[in-house]
């Protein structure tokens, strides 16, 4: 479903980064509407996260939902560079994107939270465990760090390539371990490429490793290293709001099952707000991006849910 463009225009609003850039979508209403801030995943994510965003869009408006989603620092209209950035930095982002959405005419503040895909689920619950938000959705959010999450990526990624052995996978995997504890002892950009030059490599899978290096350099580096190692779970224990977690259960990206059983044990925790409930929601056969491999369309019934959820909460709230 799609949203018709007279109801999509652009928008520009303040951060600590300079002026993000942003699309918002208000549906035609008596009354004002609940909305929905979407935060991008890893990389340089735009407004439509790949393509991603607009398919949800289009459902949450016909549902009575306001939604905004933007540019990543430095990507596409906005200013600043991501790079530079941190969880706290994209974080900040979040909260003036939430701000300048909970302002604007014809949008009920209270009823207007957060939405976050992959990373950006690590974002919006940082966002979410400082500020008073009604609810917080992540989708494809790791329960683990950037660091496990991304070798279970790689792992998964070598256990598909054929003719790679159980010795070269392991290899592989030693080689990831001794890169991400050089990132951890501070060593820069040179050096983890001199590791990486050094490291013994299995021929099957020198492809793959050296693309994910290719793509490395020195401030790509940096980020990495500052992000690795960031835990979701102290945020979630934070939260003083309801948390709807979804995932495919097709996600090669990450370890999903892992990741509920995480975010389950932090929602048994004594210390968590009583309003801080977990929701989860897989659906099989689904990747990261909800979608069953080989359609084009999201998994059916994602949408729905997610539409379904929040308008709950927001009655809940209401009530």
């Amino acid at each position: 479903m799609t949203v018709t463009e007279e109801l999509v225009r652009e928008v520009t609003f303040p951060s600590a980064a300079g002026v993000l850039a942003g699309s918002l979508a208000v549906p035609d209403r008596s009354a004002p509407v609940p909305g929905v801030v979407m935060v991008g995943g890893s990389g340089p994510s735009d407004r439509t996260n790949d393509n991603f965003f607009p398919l949800i869009r289009g459902h949450l408006v016909a549902a009575g939902l306001a939604v905004l989603s933007y540019d990543k620092r430095g990507v596409g209209a906005s200013s600043g560079d991501w790079l530079a950035g941190t969880i706290d930095d994209f974080a900040v982002d979040a909260v003036s994107a939430l701000n300048f959405l909970r302002a604007e005419p014809g949008v009920q503040a209270e009823a207007t939270g957060l939405f976050g895909h992959s990373e950006g689920g690590w974002v919006v619950l940082r966002a979410a465990a400082r500020e008073d938000v009604p609810w917080v959705v992540t989708n494809g959010c790791p329960g683990m760090t950037p660091a496990v999450q991304d070798r279970y990526a790689l792992a998964t990624a070598l256990a598909a390539i054929p003719g790679v052995t159980p010795s070269d996978a392991e290899m592989t995997l030693a080689a990831y371990d001794r890169l991400v504890e050089a990132g951890r002892h501070g060593a820069d950009f040179a050096e983890a490429s001199r590791f990486v030059r050094a490291f013994s490599i299995p021929a099957a899978v020198r492809e793959l490793f050296g693309e994910y290096w290719s793509e490395m350099n020195e401030s790509s580096w940096e980020f990495t290293k500052r992000k690795q190692d960031h835990d979701p779970i102290p945020d979630v224990l934070r939260l003083r709001c309801p948390h709807l977690a979804t995932f495919g259960g097709a996600d090669e990206l990450v370890p999903v099952a892992d990741s509920v059983a995480l975010f389950t044990a932090a929602a048994c925790r004594a210390e968590r707000h009583p309003r801080a409930t977990l929701t989860v929601e897989v659906f099989p056969h689904a990747d990261h991006r909800v979608r069953v491999p080989g359609e084009p369309a999201l998994v059916t019934g994602f949408v729905e849910t997610l539409a379904r959820w929040i308008t709950e909460m927001n009655a809940r709230s209401s009530a």
